[in-house]
């Protein structure tokens, strides 16, 4: 059976299963959201038995320690996952919500609804627990959704999905509502892009070699999540105190994960106070300063090129350098930000707000660390993606960016 006809075949199961999905309640919804959070915790021993497996072949093939971190779970980390999935069973059903309404002057009743997509897939590396927060995310919004992890976490997505599969039919959903999309070739990847008409929408959540091959190939629509090269900018009117804890938190809080902080940007004025006191403190953390002359007087520093300033490391590397001023910061981050988070710290009223009008990216944040972008931080629950797209969402995707909407109209034999 080729790839095409299996992702097909799993498709046309998922959009049956979204259909009696979608008139489920709220209370079977969140029934079924708590069943699975208690099932990875009583079957925890058998996820963390893949999950070693994918552990121990991704350190057998050299990975890099920072993906190994993005892949390993624990039993800390699996009661994450079963805490965001009550959170969500915890937050209001964006299905059914009135956007807008209004009686027209012909007497016809209008309403703007919130309504499943129906079948979402998702195309995903590395981070197994994407399993459960998209599962999560999806059936709470009335939406089936096939997963497609990469190979690395093959035996974890595997027993992450059956766990949840079995949870959801337990509960008295069907169970396709939750499916893994076979294959661990590019081919079935690039089946469901092409399985146009039978997924609604496609979500890709990675580096950018995965984002741009699927929004580029897909056929389906595609709602774009972005890397992030996420800037700290430290104004002349900075607290350096507080700019110290932002930049070392943005930058080593962890260092995997898309809203971690790769550049830094320091008003000249500042800079002779601060570059001492930020060097010290980030290489007493480890972090590898790649800097322009500024920070190159300093040992350790390594001399930045064109490709530090748009490279996002996910890996305790920081880009850094001195700017004239903020009109400096900003053209900066115009050329080379990712668009998904840019901060700035000052106590000055007027650089927070050219900052905040100024800056084009999903998150912008104003003395506050770039780490706080991210769906739960923000009280949306456990998040599908962040998107620096600008059509339909932006920022951390929650449960109502994962509806689409219908217009309602009632008459009493109006005609036109």
């Amino acid at each position: 059976m080729t790839a095409e006809v299996e992702v097909r075949e799993v498709a046309q199961r998922a959009r049956v299963a979204s259909r009696s999905l979608a008139l489920a309640t709220r209370a079977q919804k969140d029934a079924t959201l708590h069943a699975m959070a208690d099932a990875l915790l009583t079957r925890a021993e058998e996820i963390l038995a893949g999950n070693a497996e994918d552990v121990a072949r991704a350190e057998a093939d050299g990975t890099p320690p920072n993906i190994i971190d993005r892949l390993r779970l624990t039993t800390e980390r699996l009661e994450g996952m079963a805490q965001g999935l009550r959170d969500v069973a915890g937050l209001a059903d964006p299905v059914g919500e009135v956007v807008r309404g209004s009686v027209l002057a012909n007497g016809l009743e209008l309403r703007q609804v919130r309504v499943p997509f129906g079948v979402v897939g998702m195309i995903y590396e590395a981070r197994p627990n994407v399993t459960a927060d998209a599962a999560g995310i999806c059936l709470k919004s009335g939406n089936a959704v096939l997963l497609r992890g990469s190979s690395s976490a093959r035996s974890s997505n595997a027993a992450i999905v059956a766990v949840l599969r079995d949870a959801v039919s337990a509960a008295g959903l069907e169970a396709d509502v939750v499916q893994l999309v076979p294959g661990d070739t590019h081919d079935s990847v690039k089946a469901l892009m092409r399985a146009r008409g039978q997924v609604d929408v496609l979500i890709p959540r990675g580096g950018a070699g995965l984002i741009q091959s699927v929004v580029n190939e897909s056929t389906v629509p595609v709602i774009e999540t972005g890397v992030g090269n996420c800037h700290v900018y430290v104004d002349r009117a900075a607290d350096l105190d507080k700019a110290l804890a932002i930049v070392l938190n943005a930058k080593t809080h962890r260092t995997s994960v898309c809203n971690a902080a790769e550049s830094l940007l320091v008003h000249a004025d500042v800079a002779g106070e601060f570059l001492p006191r930020v060097v010290a403190a980030l290489q007493q953390a480890d972090v590898t300063i790649h800097g322009d002359d500024s920070f190159a007087g300093y040992d350790g520093v390594v001399a930045a090129t064109d490709e530090d300033w748009s490279t996002e490391y996910l890996s305790l590397d920081i880009a850094a350098r001195v700017v004239p001023d903020l009109d400096g910061a900003l053209e900066h981050i115009r050329t080379w930000s990712s668009g998904h988070s840019d901060a700035i710290v000052t106590e000055d009223l007027a650089a927070s707000r050219r900052f905040v009008a100024e800056v084009d990216s999903a998150a912008v944040l104003v003395n506050a660390s770039t780490r706080f972008t991210d769906g739960g931080e923000f009280g949306f629950g456990a998040e599908i993606g962040i998107s620096t797209q600008k059509l339909h969402a932006r920022g951390p995707m929650g449960l109502p960016e994962m509806t689409s909407t219908k217009y309602v109209v009632i008459g009493d034999g109006h005609v036109r």
